[in-house]
């Protein structure tokens, strides 16, 4: 069992194997399941994760009619113009945003790790899909090791918008996918920490202010923003670039970030966007108050 990152790292190192495959064993030990069960169950995750991409790229609006179509736009867009940022990159953004938006119209998704940050890992996910052509297996296991980054997190600081803001569910879910991301490019171990803490501390301090206390606005366009930033800050750790700050400092660093956190901008609708005039009468338009 692992409790932090440098214990997963050296875990990895030590025995000269994978992140996911220390995830997969810790899995088989304490749910106390075969290698093929719990294979078997992440599948299934990653079919609902696939379901919810394909959904959103055909078009679907919430009840609220605050969102929706976006993820449609960004895949015209790349079909007539020439990105400015990159065909992999606005991929990523477009199946981020189809997974929340999806979310937000009441359809089937995978929390990873919570149903407000759902699109960062299989945004992230489907886009270098299409680069690094991975199998099945490969796949399953970008999502172990988003896991086992996310497990550390959820153990040792927070992903709950309640608790720590928008830093605790985008940023971590940035944050794993960048790690994964890293793991499936065939960097280190190390670089997949290094990729999570670089990902992480660009997303420190980030709040939690839904309109009308729906997981909308702006929710769902952070997804975009976390599955652009897990990209880019995978790229760098693979390129060699490291986080002067341990990740396991970078994680605690939130924690405190999140504790000191006013609750207005806790998943309260008090405060940031929420509180904006134009929030305030979003709110007072879908609720029939004044």
């Amino acid at each position: 069992m692992f409790r932090n990152v440098s214990e997963l790292v050296e875990i990895a190192e030590k025995e000269n194997i994978r992140i996911s495959e220390v995830m997969i064993r810790q899995e088989m030990d304490v749910r106390d399941k075969s290698r093929r069960e719990i294979m078997e169950q992440m599948e299934k995750n990653l079919k609902v994760m696939e379901n919810a991409v394909e959904e959103g790229l055909k078009g679907v609006r919430s009840h609220s009619g605050l969102t929706g179509g976006d993820a449609v736009l960004l895949q015209n867009y790349m079909k007539d113009k020439q990105p400015l940022s990159g065909h992999l990159l606005l991929d990523a953004v477009s199946k981020a945003v189809a997974t929340n938006e999806v979310n937000a119209a009441m359809g089937t998704i995978c929390a990873t790790p919570t149903a407000g940050s759902a699109g960062c890992v299989p945004g992230a996910l489907f886009a270098v899909k299409n680069r690094l052509n991975p199998s099945r297996e490969d796949m399953i296991r970008f999502l172990f090791t988003s896991g086992a980054f996310g497990f550390v997190v959820a153990n040792n600081a927070s992903i709950s918008g309640a608790a720590g803001g928008c830093q605790a569910e985008v940023g971590s879910a940035a944050a794993m996918a960048s790690a994964a991301v890293v793991e499936m490019a065939g960097g280190t171990p190390q670089q997949s920490a290094e990729a999570f803490a670089i990902t992480l501390k660009n997303m420190l301090g980030l709040v939690c202010d839904p309109v009308a206390g729906l997981v909308e606005v702006p929710c769902v366009k952070r997804n975009a923003a976390g599955a652009s930033n897990a990209i880019v800050s995978a790229d760098m750790a693979l390129a060699g670039i490291t986080s002067r700050i341990p990740c396991d400092e970078v994680i605690g660093a939130m924690y405190r970030i999140g504790k000191a956190m006013p609750t207005a901008h806790k998943e309260t609708a008090e405060g940031g966007l929420a509180a904006t005039p134009t929030g305030r009468a979003i709110e007072a338009k879908i609720y029939g108050t004044s």
